[in-house]
């Protein structure tokens, strides 16, 4: 790259396109035609995509895919997943149908409460603040009631607003500490708007509160904004079965209840363990929200510092046996929508929702749990008796094999191959010249 760009944002998306290939690639041309090729074929949807979000000069596909035989609460699902890495839906289909022959999945929500807050810095007699606040909330309440209106209707809206005071961590902040239920929407237009009009109300009166002083008057808003940390917007999801009916081959059922609890527990106890078994339940999470619209990126947030809620990072899931029973669980904070943002514009958003039979946010709540308890099952399953690896690289064989630009009629020589035999980049290359030499 050469030199900066004035304007980038109001060149055309054509005039954006030769700017990156002429400064910041090595062949202009070989780089244009890369960007088209994702382009969708219908101008319609093509542009539907570029206005989601700024600049856009492609589009960045995922492998859409559905993970079938998912019971949950006695209903039949086939889940959609999108999701780049190998055998992630194999895994997820593998302990779906697992399960299914064991009465499937139980899943019930615990709690679906939101949070925003409007941290301010007020430097002034405590005593004062609160009375202030106690008289002034009734005001607040009052400010929002053409934003919460509709909300109200359908049952959502405001739950509680809170004073908060923080100065033990910083000098002068407190905060707005407020709640919300935002039904089938992830609601963060909503709660972001009520949260602009509360700080604005709470500056706007005290300026008239006769109780403080000048100083006291100047109260400063630093933010106003939603939280993702949602300890309270909650799903539980759960299996179980007889030991006896866990039906493992590579050792006794008794022996493989034991060691998975085992292996869960060392999840529980040891973070660094902890952050890749967390990692497998979100690679189930993530897919499902991704795949249906939602933001995977407020998801993890949420859920990581859920993990971390008890002063050390730990596992989301826990397993047990308790008079003969295996049980595997988990609880974990999903803010999720079904209605807004792009549910109702983006055609395969659309699409997967209806493949879901059109949930309710509490119904995905539900399912997302479920594919994120599946995808650690498998996970554990593989880790405590074959090893991680056996599968996940018969899995990614294709992917070795594209990289070594493997014909089709060679890829069907290399799975057949490779059916019984171990998956390395090693092998898969000294098998793949065995059949070039022939």
């Amino acid at each position: 790259m050469n030199t900066p760009v004035e304007g980038f944002s109001k060149l055309t998306k054509t005039q954006k396109i030769d700017w990156i290939t002429n400064n910041c690639t090595k062949d202009p041309k070989g780089t244009k035609q890369v960007l088209e090729q994702y382009w969708n074929m219908d101008p319609r949807v093509q542009k539907l995509h570029d206005e989601f979000i700024e600049n856009t000069v492609s589009n960045y596909y995922l492998p859409f895919a559905i993970a079938p035989n998912f019971k949950i609460n006695d209903k039949l699902y086939a889940i959609p997943m999108a999701i780049e890495e190998s055998s992630v839906v194999a895994a997820a289909s593998k302990a779906a149908k697992f399960w299914l022959e064991r009465g499937g999945f139980k899943a019930e929500i615990i709690g679906t409460e939101k949070v925003g807050q409007v941290h301010f810095i007020y430097k002034g007699d405590k005593q004062k603040l609160s009375r202030f606040f106690d008289s002034v909330k009734p005001e607040l309440l009052r400010s929002v009631a053409s934003i919460t209106q509709s909300m109200e209707k359908r049952g959502g809206g405001i739950n509680a607003i809170e004073l908060r005071n923080l100065t033990d961590k910083i000098d002068g902040y407190f905060q707005l500490h407020c709640t919300f239920e935002t039904l089938d929407a992830m609601g963060a237009n909503f709660i972001n708007s009520c949260l602009e009009q509360f700080a604005k109300t709470l500056k706007e009166e005290a300026n008239s509160f006769i109780d403080f002083t000048e100083e006291e008057k100047n109260i400063e808003v630093v933010m106003s904004i939603l939280s993702n940390y949602v300890p309270d917007c909650l799903v539980k999801a759960e299996v179980s079965c007889p030991i006896s009916e866990l039906g493992n081959t590579d050792m006794p059922s008794e022996d493989f209840a034991e060691k998975f609890v085992r292996a869960v527990n060392i999840a529980k106890a040891e973070p660094y363990r902890a952050v890749t078994h967390n990692k497998g339940i979100m690679n189930g999470i993530d897919a499902v929200v991704l795949a249906t619209g939602n933001d995977f990126r407020a998801v993890e947030a949420g859920i990581h510092a859920y993990a971390a809620k008890d002063g050390q990072y730990s596992s989301l899931s826990h397993a047990k046996i308790e008079d003969g029973i295996f049980r595997f669980w988990i609880e974990v904070p999903l803010a999720l929508g079904t209605v807004g943002g792009l549910t109702t514009l983006h055609p395969l958003v659309k699409l997967a929702l209806e493949i879901l039979q059109n949930p309710s946010a509490k119904q995905l709540m539900q399912i997302v749990a479920v594919a994120g308890l599946a995808q650690n099952f498998a996970a554990v399953r593989s880790l405590v008796t074959t090893g991680i690896q056996k599968g996940h690289m018969k899995m990614h064989l294709l992917n070795m094999l594209n990289q070594l630009g493997a014909t089709e009629e060679e890829k069907r020589k290399m799975v057949k191959h490779f059916k019984d035999e171990t998956v390395t980049n090693a092998s898969v290359k000294e098998a793949l010249e065995r059949i070039k030499s022939k």
